[in-house]
């Protein structure tokens, strides 16, 4: 079995970026990744972020692997992670579906959630395009165009108008069927979304289960998330906090409740964007070298480095 200072669960923004602090910092990291296609596989590019604007996000991967082999602390391991199991000793086993089992002194949880993509036909050419999740990320590429905004919460409903009119001036609300009556405030569109009319994923229409066609170029729809497998699995086997919309809890320093397991990026907070993640990722990796168990020359029995 490989020995680890920290095994990252997770490769994205959040996971990357604490892999180089600590890397940076001589801790030898394990990040496993799963081979399947990332989260933001549907985006054509990534936005907000200085100096790498508009690169997409395979690219943003490909170049944070090569600023990590610069300092040869960090091994990719291409697996989906099942378990962490507490050592008796200290430290965890990390066991993986594809490999087999590395132990780490400390981990860290960067896995991302999972969007549950509506069943509404077309939804899978747009998404990611004209059909979005923030404005923050694609405001910008949907600029001047006719938006909807899909929402069942009534206050977001009568503000959202006023909230997106600096990506247009012409917003609608509609409620997919999901808003309870009463609790509204303002013009709202009530029926079911059926399908989107597009053009190679260039929004055109959209279609109510009634039949209705409403001529819209962009949709901001805020899909329901859930966490992968494995955090299900750690909060039921170690008692790992889940709160509200299956986000892990933590403390203002990325720890769980669990000692020594850590969490950070869209993991925890519905508030996502790959900046945002980054940043959490890095705070994350300075709690863990300020937590660590051991200091980097008494090095337990078999760990290599």
């Amino acid at each position: 079995m490989q020995h680890f200072d920290v095994a990252i669960i997770g490769g994205g923004p959040a996971g990357l970026t604490a892999a180089m602090t600590l890397s940076r910092s001589l801790r030898r990291v394990a990040v496993l990744d799963a081979r399947r296609p990332p989260r933001n596989i549907f985006a054509d590019e990534m936005h907000g972020i200085v100096g790498l604007d508009g690169v997409s996000p395979g690219e943003y991967r490909r170049r944070a692997w090569a600023d990590l082999e610069k300092y040869g602390m960090a091994e990719l391991h291409e697996v989906t992670g099942t378990d962490v199991t507490p050592d008796p000793e200290g430290g965890f086993t990390v066991t993986a579906e594809e490999g087999p089992p590395v132990w780490a002194r400390q981990v860290l949880l960067a896995t991302g959630m999972v969007d549950a993509h509506p069943k509404v036909e077309g939804f899978g050419e747009c998404w990611g395009r004209t059909v979005i999740h923030c404005p923050f990320c694609l405001g910008w590429e949907n600029r001047d165009r006719r938006w909807a905004v899909v929402t069942d919460d009534p206050e977001f409903a009568a503000t959202a108008a006023a909230v997106f009119s600096a990506w247009s001036d012409d917003v609608i609300v509609l409620a997919n069927g999901a808003m309870p009556p009463g609790e509204r405030d303002g013009e709202i569109i009530d029926g079911e979304i059926r399908r989107l009319h597009h053009d190679g994923g260039d929004l055109r229409a959209i279609e109510l289960a009634d039949g209705t066609i409403i001529e819209r170029q962009t949709m901001l729809w805020q899909l329901d998330q859930r966490p992968v497998p494995l955090i299900s699995h750690l909060a039921e086997q170690l008692g790992l906090a889940v709160g509200r919309g299956g986000y892990v809890e933590t403390d203002s320093s990325f720890r769980t409740n669990v000692s020594g397991l850590y969490a950070t990026g869209d993991l925890i907070t519905a508030s996502q964007a790959v900046v945002e993640s980054a940043a959490a990722g890095s705070g994350a990796a300075f709690q863990i070298i300020a937590d660590a168990r051991w200091p980097l020359r008494d090095v337990p029995s078999g760990l290599s480095r």
